[in-house]
């Protein structure tokens, strides 16, 4: 059912203004049903309530302390069914779908009346997305850091929802630019808010390693000590690890690690030359360029050294994947790189987890579980149509359709242009199913936004160009095609900025959206200045902080504007 979104008019009254937030939540739902006339108000006696596990109370945990901040009630959480009154919101796990159309681990249905909120699912994660739909039916003032006068009105209405796609992704490159634990809680954060559930870290690459090793310890040592540009780099301790994937599993999001190999290797190389071709340190690496280094592919001691390094990071991390990486070896021979595939694909899979590669590996041998990442910006990839004939999966990531670091326009400063500009409409005005073809739909993992960050320093930036392209995708893994379109997605976009505003979050003025403005200020931001907003450090009060809120310590200070702090080191 495609929802009609209505523009939410700033002069209506409370009660107008939420009845049209009903129908523009991000990304679009399956159905969402209105109760004309009807308002839900949060107020000084409401509790969350939650079906008594640890999961459910988790996440009421999470939606209480989010909105304690901007409405300063006390809202207690409780178990259900305990003297619940009128106003409550409740947190159900349903063992059966209440409604066809919201089964699924991660689906959940929405109820609000003028008595209270009931959100209902399956799973932890299921309601933790209703959750989320719950904070864009609140006024945008729910986002705000500081208490904030009301009133907290919800439309009444019911919203059955679900996801296309099994695999949502965001990826953070924190090898190019290392950011510290806050920086990547913080975006884990943003992430959920948008029912994004894996976030893939780009962990190494030629100018820095940034995951601890044990058996290896010169890899984040001496490898971790470089970034582009220069500047000390930094590096994740397995502790640190630790904490951004917990941290990432209390807002229901997996955490793909990618190790790049055979390729993007210079700084491992120069932490163990032994593992060089030759066995000759190259020198550190602080530029953009790429395809130049390679592991010494046939020594044996370059897959020993892999089976560690893979081995270890398996048992850091809980969810599935394991990401080789695999693209831009351009040292290598193909009869060579295809050996050098062949031998790594059985180390993952010896460690439990399923093999993802960027696209590059698809003419390897086929191993069960095989997902092929594409970046390409083609619409057909003969490669990765075999690899899928011989029983591969495929995420899609098309660099000139979702790679966030794009640039937006000529005068963008930050970002890249090698696959073009991406506007916000260029990255939703595309189809995951037949993208590719001879890549049947049924072999469509899900969609993926890369973040490579040669450009990027400060979480300014990573806001700036991650928003609102980033929403954009969301929708696309999310929302069937027939429950969106262009014209509504823009409506529902421009809704955003408010919140956006409310929470300090960057982002680009695009303008193809209808911003609403705001008293004198220009609708939406511009680009932050260089260098403004050096990454902060320290430890994260992400371990406490609520969904949606800054672990990073102070928020950034609004529309534009970053707060200052000193610059990542090594954790």
């Amino acid at each position: 059912m495609r929802v009609t979104h209505t523009e939410v008019d700033p002069s209506q009254s409370p009660a107008g203004a939420a009845a049209a937030r009903l129908g523009a939540v991000i990304p679009a739902p399956v159905r969402v049903e209105p109760l004309p006339g009807v308002t839900y108000q949060l107020g000084p006696d409401t509790t969350v309530r939650a079906t008594p596990e640890p999961g459910p109370l988790a996440v009421a945990e999470q939606l209480a302390e989010l909105l304690r901040r901007p409405t300063g009630y006390a809202l207690p959480v409780a178990p259900a069914g305990v003297a619940t009154a009128d106003g409550d919101i409740s947190l159900l796990l349903t063992r059966e779908s209440t409604e066809p159309e919201s089964g699924g681990a991660e689906g959940y249905q929405l109820d609000a009346t003028a008595d209270g909120i009931v959100i209902r699912a399956r799973t932890a994660a299921g309601l933790l997305h209703g959750v989320q739909t719950l904070r864009q039916l609140l006024p945008p003032a729910v986002d705000a850091g500081d208490p904030r006068p009301g009133p907290w009105l919800v439309p009444g209405g019911r919203i059955v929802d679900h996801p296309r796609y099994a695999y949502r992704g965001a990826m953070l490159d924190v090898a190019r630019h290392f950011f510290d634990v806050p920086t990547v809680c913080r975006y884990v954060d943003q992430l959920a808010r948008y029912k994004i559930n894996h976030l893939h870290l780009h962990l190494t690459d030629d100018q820095g390693w940034r995951i601890g090793i044990d058996s290896w310890p010169l890899l984040a040592e001496v490898g971790g000590a470089s970034q582009v540009g220069g500047g000390a780099g930094g590096y994740y301790s397995a502790h640190d690890y630790r904490r951004i994937v917990a941290y990432a599993a209390s807002r229901h999001l997996t955490v793909v690690p990618e190790i790049d190999v055979p390729g993007h290797t210079n700084a491992a190389l120069v932490a163990y030359p032994e593992l060089a071709p030759g066995g000759v340190a190259p020198d550190r690496y602080a530029g953009t360029d790429v395809g130049f280094s390679a592991l010494a592919v046939d020594n044996e001691r370059t897959y020993a050294f892999l089976a560690d390094v893979f081995g270890e990071l398996a048992d850091l991390t809980p969810g599935e994947f394991l990401h080789l990486g695999g693209d831009e070896a351009f040292t290598l021979p193909p009869a060579a790189y295809a050996r050098f595939v062949e031998r790594v694909q059985p180390i993952i899979a010896a460690t439990g987890k399923r093999v993802l590669g960027w696209h590059q590996i698809a003419p390897a041998a086929h191993l069960d579980g095989r997902v092929v990442h594409y970046w390409g910006t083609t619409r057909h990839d003969a490669a990765v149509a075999d690899a899928v004939r011989r029983g591969a999966q495929v995420l899609l990531s098309p660099a000139d359709r979702s790679y966030l670091d794009m640039k937006y326009a000529a005068d963008t400063r930050l970002g890249k242009e090698w696959a073009g500009r991406i506007e916000v409409r260029r990255a939703y005005n595309w189809e995951p199913a037949n993208h590719l073809r001879d890549v049947p739909a049924d072999r469509v993992l899900g969609v993926e936004s890369p973040l490579w960050t040669e450009t990027v320093t400060t979480p300014a930036e990573i806001e700036y160009l991650t928003f609102p392209r980033l929403p954009a995708i969301a929708e696309l893994g999310w929302s069937a095609p027939g429950d969106r379109d262009w014209a509504g997605f823009r409506t529902r976009l421009a809704g955003q900025a408010p919140r956006w505003r409310a929470a300090g979050i960057t982002f680009h003025a695009s303008p193809q959206v209808p911003w609403p403005a705001t008293g004198d200020a220009p609708a939406g931001t511009g680009e932050p200045a260089a260098g403004t907003a050096p990454v902060g450090t320290g430890e994260p009060a992400a371990e406490t902080a609520p969904a949606g809120t800054a672990p990073a310590g102070p928020p950034l200070a609004g529309a534009g504007e970053v707060v200052p702090g000193p610059r990542a080191g090594t954790t």
